[in-house]
């Protein structure tokens, strides 16, 4: 398991399934801004996307709980770790109810520390919806700089959003641990 401040990332269970589908698929509004794909629904006993997964080369997936509870708060994932270039994306899901209240940047840096250190990555990024300042002021808090923006290319809920990109580079992030 992955410790942060707050948060612990461990592997998925399957008790954490029913929950995240429910929550984080299920919800057509917020998995329309957060998958980059048109929402459908599951049919009966497809796999759902939050469910467990076998390791992977190229993914590694977690359900996010509160440290000192356990209680599950969401999913976050590295994806597209490309071993040759040492990068990869991140992506963090939380409950609703959850939002707000700084678990997903205490996530988000946790992730950090998996890429840098235990794999040995040089380059983290995420993408997200210009509009999702959550993410966006975890994204900066960590360390992250804004590398672009693309204009109006991800359809979500009937119309065009722009989306940012921001990256993190292994040496900047060790400054700023260095820092703290």
């Amino acid at each position: 398991m992955l410790h942060g401040a707050r948060v612990t990332l461990r592997a998925r269970v399957a008790s954490d399934v029913d929950i995240l589908t429910a929550e984080l698929h299920d919800d057509v509004p917020a998995r329309s801004r957060a998958a980059g794909t048109p929402w459908r629904p599951l049919a009966l006993g497809e796999p759902s996307p939050f469910g467990v997964h076998e390791p992977s080369a190229d993914s590694a997936h977690f359900s996010v709980v509160e440290r000192t509870t356990g209680e599950l708060l969401g999913a976050a994932l590295l994806w597209g770790i490309d071993l040759h270039n040492r990068s990869a994306h991140i992506g963090i899901s939380l409950r609703p109810q959850h939002c707000g209240k700084g678990f997903g940047t205490d996530a988000l840096g946790v992730l950090c520390d998996y890429g840098f250190v235990t794999l040995g990555l040089h380059r983290l990024q995420l993408e997200t919806l210009a509009d999702n300042l959550a993410m966006v002021g975890a994204a900066r808090a960590a360390g992250f700089s804004h590398e672009g923006t693309t204009c109006e290319s991800a359809w979500v809920s009937g119309r065009f959003h722009d989306d940012v990109l921001y990256g993190l580079l292994a040496d900047v992030w060790r400054s700023k641990q260095a820092s703290q």
